[in-house]
């Protein structure tokens, strides 16, 4: 194992400094000057980046200074540039740093203020997710709404009060739902994880106004608005949650359920990214 400092983990390090860095080496890797909008793609959401538009680069993220290796099996690491058919450029970001992996929140959402620092004012969020809702099978895109952050962190240091609340922005999502009318959505609660939540703590989430139960993206939602972007959150419904399944949960078989809707959710994502 690399012994190597991570820029991001020096408490006197400035991240914004450093996103802007990454931004400058990400432009000169793709050559690409700058990037309209930005998706991060979960577990599920993956093949969308083959369908949004053409692809110009793909580089390894760990290229870019402040990026960490993806610990999580289906994140593929790497960074690419995508021309859309109107001629904009996307940013897709496949190096997720979870908060469950202990690098620190800098780390977390170093990818989205990379993206802002590139130009990108729109952010895409997605995430494979329990759902609470009974009526959603597992393979079910749902909007997020909004979300409850019981991470007990944040990306926002110092006296910088940010306003949240519009976080998940209804004009996107009434995007969304011009693309596909039938879109549910509901409140996203970010665990801190690994392990999934137990069935009281699903039940304490439905009793605080949750619907769905991850372990991402609210973090990173934060430092999106912090950086001024829109934010656009999808969840894809891969199970359903601890005590609402009668079965006990299984990473394999969460895994296989993003799999088996990944061709249905990718095009439903490309779709809405084009009607950006």
């Amino acid at each position: 194992m690399s012994t190597t400092a991570h820029p991001l983990d020096d408490p006197a390090a400035d991240p914004f400094a450093i996103a802007k860095e990454a931004a400058e080496q990400l432009a000169a890797a793709t050559g690409v000057a700058s990037h309209d909008v930005a998706l991060t793609l979960g577990s599920g959401w993956a093949k969308a980046a083959d369908l949004i538009g053409e692809t110009v680069a793909t580089i390894p993220a760990t290229d870019i200074v402040g990026f960490s290796k993806p610990a999580l099996t289906g994140h593929v690491g790497t960074l690419r540039s995508i021309r859309l058919p109107n001629g904009r450029h996307a940013l897709v970001i496949g190096a997720r740093t979870h908060y469950y992996e202990g690098h620190g929140v800098r780390r977390v959402v170093h990818s989205v203020r990379t993206a802002a620092a590139a130009g990108a004012k729109v952010m895409v969020l997605t995430n494979g997710a329990g759902g609470i809702k009974d009526h959603w099978t597992a393979g079910t895109p749902v909007l997020i709404s909004d979300h409850i952050n019981l991470t007990a962190d944040s990306p926002l240091e110092g006296a910088n009060f940010v306003d949240l609340t519009d976080l998940y922005a209804s004009r996107l999502r009434d995007v969304a739902r011009s693309v596909q009318p039938d879109l549910d959505e509901g409140v996203y609660v970010q665990f801190r994880g690994p392990h999934y939540e137990t069935p009281a703590e699903v039940q304490m989430a439905k009793a605080i106004g949750g619907h769905i139960v991850g372990m991402s993206t609210a973090l990173e939602a934060i430092a999106a608005r912090e950086a001024g972007m829109e934010v656009l959150g999808f969840s894809l419904i891969t199970n359903l949650a601890a005590g609402i399944s009668p079965d006990p949960l299984d990473h394999a078989e969460v895994l296989q359920a993003g799999k088996d809707a990944e061709p249905v959710i990718s095009d439903l994502l490309a779709r809405v990214v084009a009607a950006l």
